[in-house]
């Protein structure tokens, strides 16, 4: 491809390791962010090994290992009896077997490492998209505050709520789930007794209510994950606080072992779960989506990281195959379409690895090697 400047519409995990991926190749490309600084927002990201072999070809698989954890095992454990359902060696097994570990890392750690890796004057901050529009030749963006900048091609990857969906996309509006989310983190040594060195999922009486527990920091802190069904739309926020109380009397009837885990926790936060239906297209022209801007999922696989890691690797291989930028962006799509709707689907239904070991699939998808779909057309 000739020399191009591509922009990149948000800096989450997709936007910053796609301007990365793209200065590898040789391409220019600009960061607009609406935030005015970088803040150290979540809590922990469960990086499986399709999404850590992405991690390691942008070079920041040392600088992610320095503050991760690898989990022993993945263990799937029933609600009230305990009884184990599944057990799924991780680790070195899971190094040697799909070329990268797992890894649990708190999400500031992963979008420093990002951030560092960035190019030196790519970002725009406290900058908010307000329009974007394209012909044959360029792309314009036009900023809230007036500003306009022109490029090559645009990479949505602002979210959920994409400006740039909205732009050239369909006008879907998110939809709620019916429920929440809560995320805490607390010291690994307030538990006695519980498998800490592995990753473990409760699996509760309904498909909405489960509870997950992973070290992180080296194995010094434990993450927690749980969902509830609530009726009433919640407020979509990383940093609602909610009652320790309330979340530990919805899980009162869960095995001891389990209640132990938030009788260890002190503050939770809470966020409501949206998703979309998978889109049929991802480009337009000069402009692509990726990401929660054209598969948002709920989290019940630990893939939402991923599959926009991954988008990240093939849209740059794409990128580095064609000579011309609307080809590319297709051959991007057609390839990426169908795994990411099949794992958005999956996530939704909530039942992989409850029972048996079918990890392969998912944990073993190479996105710097899987084919690149030749038929372009197939996303056009």
């Amino acid at each position: 491809m000739k020399p191009s400047k591509f922009a990149v519409v948000g800096a989450g995990i997709g936007g910053m390791a796609t301007v990365v991926a793209l200065h590898r190749i040789g391409i220019s490309a600009s960061l607009f962010e609406q935030a005015p600084k970088f803040r150290r927002i979540g809590a922990a990201i469960n990086l499986t090994p399709n999404s850590v072999k992405v991690l390691d070809r942008l070079g920041l698989g040392p600088q992610i290992r320095e503050r991760a954890f690898s989990p022993a095992f993945r263990v799937s454990r029933t609600w009230n009896t305990g009884a184990e359902t599944s057990r799924i060696k991780l680790g070195s097994t899971a190094e040697h077997k799909y070329g990268a570990p797992q890894l649990m890392v708190h999400r500031a750690d992963l979008l420093s490492a990002l951030e560092n890796a960035l190019p030196p004057q790519a970002v725009y901050l406290d900058s908010r998209v307000a329009s974007i529009c394209q012909n044959s030749d360029e792309v314009v963006l036009t900023l809230q505050d007036g500003r306009t900048y022109s490029f090559d091609a645009v990479i949505g990857a602002d979210g959920i709520h994409s400006t740039t969906r909205a732009a050239f996309f369909d006008e879907e509006l998110p939809t709620y789930t019916g429920m929440a989310a809560y995320r805490a983190i607390f010291p690994s040594n307030r538990l006695r007794g519980y498998e800490v060195d592995s990753f473990v999922k409760w699996w509760g009486p309904n498909t909405q209510s489960q509870l997950v527990t992973a070290a992180i920091n080296r194995g010094s802190e434990m993450f927690v994950f749980a969902t509830l069904p609530e009726p009433e739309v919640s407020r979509e926020s990383w940093s609602a606080q909610c009652k320790i109380e309330d979340l530990r009397a919805a899980f009162a009837d869960y095995h001891p072992e389990a209640r132990a885990v938030l009788a260890a926790c002190e503050q939770p936060l809470k966020t409501a779960l949206y998703i979309r239906a998978p889109m049929r297209k991802w480009t337009a022209g000069r402009v692509a989506l990726l990401g929660d801007a054209c598969h948002p999922m709920v989290p019940f696989m630990a893939q939402g990281a991923a599959m926009v890691l991954e988008d990240v690797a093939v849209l740059a291989r794409c990128i580095e195959a064609n000579s011309e930028i609307s080809s590319a962006l297709r051959m991007y799509a057609a390839t990426r379409r169908e795994r990411a709707s099949r794992i958005q689907i999956a996530s939704s239904e909530n039942d992989w690895l409850r029972t048996g070991s079918n990890a392969d699939w998912v944990y073993g998808y190479d996105a710097w090697n899987v084919p690149l779909e030749r038929d372009e057309q197939m996303s056009a």
